[in-house]
């Protein structure tokens, strides 16, 4: 495991696994939302993310943390596995709850000088909260890497699930210890 893309639905951990994956593995890591989401949460264009990327997965390891359909044909044909995030709808809502109410409350900046909105915070606002995006996309998300797990197009890849904290726990595991900070 040395090109790794972490997916799944927002708050099921795949950026705290992604960034400790890529410091065990001793690669670069990239989480596509801070490309995605520049200065006034204006969206970086399709061909400009999808040039950011394929800057990382030239590389010989590396870890991609993001959906981003732009870029995922790019990410995939040079991934060996795909770390997909599958934890029961109610725990990724309930963190991407408390996620949103700390970064709110404490101005926390995100990626090119933006925080998280205050209307961020109310579910119904599906254009601006994170939180109705992660009630509403879970089923499909899940869907998606189900499916793209059992299709044969996809042998190349190695397809772990994490349903858990354990799962994520006995990944990181799997990949030795910690390296040390040079």
């Amino acid at each position: 495991m040395r090109r790794v893309s972490m997916v799944g639905t927002p708050g099921s951990g795949k950026t705290t696994l992604g960034r400790a994956l890529a410091e065990r593995l001793g690669v670069p890591y990239l989480e596509l939302d801070s490309v995605f989401h520049q200065a006034g949460w204006e969206p970086l264009p399709a061909d400009e993310l999808r040039a950011r990327a394929a800057e990382v997965v030239a590389g010989d390891g590396w870890v991609v943390d993001g959906n981003y359909s732009a870029v995922r044909e790019l990410v995939w044909a040079r991934a060996d596995t795909v770390v997909w995030f599958d934890r029961p709808k109610w725990q990724v809502v309930w963190r991407v709850v408390l996620r949103s109410l700390r970064r709110t409350a404490t101005r926390e900046v995100l990626w090119n000088g933006n925080r998280e909105p205050l209307r961020g915070l109310l579910p119904v606002d599906r254009e601006h909260s994170v939180i109705a995006w992660a009630w509403v996309k879970h089923a499909e998300y899940r869907e998606r890497y189900r499916a793209a797990a059992a299709n044969s197009d996809n042998q190349n890849l190695h397809f772990v699930r994490i349903a858990s904290d354990a799962d994520a726990r006995a990944l990181l595991d799997s990949c030795g210890p910690e390296r040390q900070p040079r």
